[in-house]
């Protein structure tokens, strides 16, 4: 004897349904979401597409540069700012933060007016945040990093002048 549920569900999909999957695949792609589920009249579709860690993790570079010009000006530009005689680089590793707390005024601004000692920055490292003291004083010409960005020891941070 033959069951029925299974044969209703399969007269249940029809060419409108091939229709609609091929559509929401489309947009799955026009929109680069990585899944869609939809419920229609009792019928549930749900399309979704794989996507390997590498591939996600992957950097895009827009296609009118090729990659090897792409990440040779970015490495000439900070070499050439770790030699600016007003580079205060990075003395640790960890996250670089603009202010004390989210939300919070930044310690600095360019153009700011800063003293030896001032707190520049607060990078944490090992969950302890460590102020990064101004080694001069003069004007903060350049911040070279971004609010909550990773940063390497000796990286170039800010340039006073």
């Amino acid at each position: 004897m033959a069951r029925q549920p299974d044969e209703k569900a399969t007269a249940q999909f029809s060419s409108d349904d091939s229709a609609l999957i091929r559509e929401l695949a489309l947009l799955l792609d026009e929109t680069s979401l990585t899944e869609i589920e939809i419920e229609r009249a009792g019928l549930r579709v749900r399309v979704a597409r794989n996507i390997s860690i590498a591939a996600a993790m992957a950097p895009s570079y827009p296609s009118a540069a090729p990659m090897p010009v792409a990440a040779a000006a970015p490495a000439a530009a900070a070499a050439d700012l770790s030699k600016h005689p007003g580079v205060v680089p990075s003395p640790m590793v960890g996250t670089a933060y603009w202010a004390p707390e989210p939300g919070a005024k930044p310690f600095i601004d360019v153009g700011a007016k800063v003293s030896v000692g001032q707190t520049l920055l607060i990078i944490e490292a090992m969950k302890t945040m460590n102020q990064i003291p101004s080694p001069r004083a003069g004007t903060v010409t350049q911040i070279l990093i971004e609010d909550g960005q990773p940063v390497e020891f000796g990286e170039p941070l800010v340039i006073i002048e």
